[in-house]
């Protein structure tokens, strides 16, 4: 048997999705910049897939720009904000997803922003309370914290911080990558200037994502080149990719309901299992709690077995693909920034399982038996 559980780091291509792409790689083949009958032909379909994410998401499809993936458009939101409205300071948390923080941590070592971390309980929750603290002391800040977290599958509650910066006239991003598609997102209502989403997460296609900019915050443009993206985005866009994009988020959403519960039963039986045959496990942050975290992520502590780069080439052996993560700060391959910034106990290791629609309780009865056959 194999078994994919790394479905937070990319998840398998929809079959539906596939199908609605091929005619775009195959036959729609023009440059969608060029005027005649094959350009125009592919700048409907780029123009058709706008709206319906735009539809999707509750906005105007002139809101929706595609990028290349969640990194870039993490980069877009963060670097254009700054320098459109001249930002000195900027509000984070050290569990940010590395797109998001290694941009911030960059222009202030350049000299151009000011970074605060607000701080977060034992879980990793982002503490509203001096949230607002920081927001008083550091008017017209920018302020990026994500959606839902890829480790520890924390979920941030989006509306209450919205709210919070638009009472203090803030700007706010959120890194949505891991909940777009899984979570309905109404940007109708939602107090947020940007928003980030990569397909990949959702059974999309790799290299193409979005960032959604509200109307009311114009920014400059991140790559420089050509007018695509309505001179937001130079460069030749992806046609095929956009367009399956556009179709895994409409599937999404048509069978979010449905594929949150079994989902979720998937992952409640994982920490039945794991309780059962491991002894002395633990969850990093809320990532067992099914109010407070995303369901497609399962974070687990493991009682201390040496090393834990080795559990998971042992795993792989097994032909079960999962991540690893650990609070030391020895600089191994399985370092992990957010169990370090939550505390978590550096003598034991840790395993990221995540799941899709894709994923059988048959894979998580064996996946926990084999971890438990190398554990003891």
């Amino acid at each position: 048997m194999r078994v994919y559980l790394d479905n937070a780091a990319t998840t398998p291509l929809d079959k539906e999705v596939f199908e609605a792409m091929v005619p775009y790689m195959l036959e729609v083949h023009g440059n969608p910049s060029s005027i005649h009958t094959h350009g125009r032909e592919a700048r409907s379909a780029i123009e058709r897939a706008r709206k319906k994410v735009a539809d999707l998401l509750n906005t105007s499809p002139s809101e929706i720009f595609f990028t290349s993936g969640g990194t870039e458009a993490d980069n877009t939101a963060i670097r254009c904000s700054v320098e459109a409205y001249g930002l000195k300071h900027a509000i984070s948390s050290r569990t940010e997803h590395h797109a998001v923080l290694h941009t911030l941590e960059h222009l202030h070592k350049q000299g151009l922003l000011e970074l605060s971390f607000v701080d977060l309980d034992e879980k990793g929750n982002v503490k509203q309370d001096h949230l607002e603290y920081l927001l008083q002391q550091n008017p017209g800040s920018f302020v990026s914290l994500m959606h839902g977290n890829n480790e520890i599958g924390n979920l941030l509650d989006l509306e209450a911080t919205g709210e919070l910066c638009r009472q203090y006239g803030t700007i706010f991003h959120s890194d949505t990558v891991q909940t777009v598609a899984h979570f309905p997102h109404d940007l109708s209502q939602l107090k947020v200037q940007h928003i980030a989403g990569s397909a990949h997460k959702f059974h999309g296609p790799k290299g193409v994502g979005f960032l959604y900019i509200n109307a009311a915050h114009k920014i400059h443009p991140f790559i420089h080149g050509g007018a695509q993206e309505r001179n937001m985005r130079g460069g030749t866009e992806n046609v095929a990719g956009i367009v399956g994009m556009a179709t895994a988020l409409e599937i999404a959403y048509r069978d979010m309901e449905q594929d949150r519960q079994y989902i979720q039963g998937l992952k409640d039986r994982m920490i039945g299992k794991l309780q059962e045959r491991i002894s002395g496990v633990e969850f990093n942050g809320e990532s067992a709690n099914a109010g407070k975290s995303l369901y497609t992520v399962l974070s687990a502590s493991l009682p201390p077995s040496g090393d834990n780069d080795m559990l998971l080439f042992s795993l792989d052996i097994q032909k079960i693909s999962v991540s690893g993560g650990s609070a030391c700060s020895s600089g191994t391959s399985i370092g992990s920034h957010v169990l370090e910034a939550i505390g978590s106990d550096p003598d034991r290791g840790a395993v990221r399982f995540s799941f899709s629609k894709y994923n059988t309780p048959e894979e998580i009865d064996y996946t926990v038996d084999k971890l438990a056959e190398l554990l003891s």
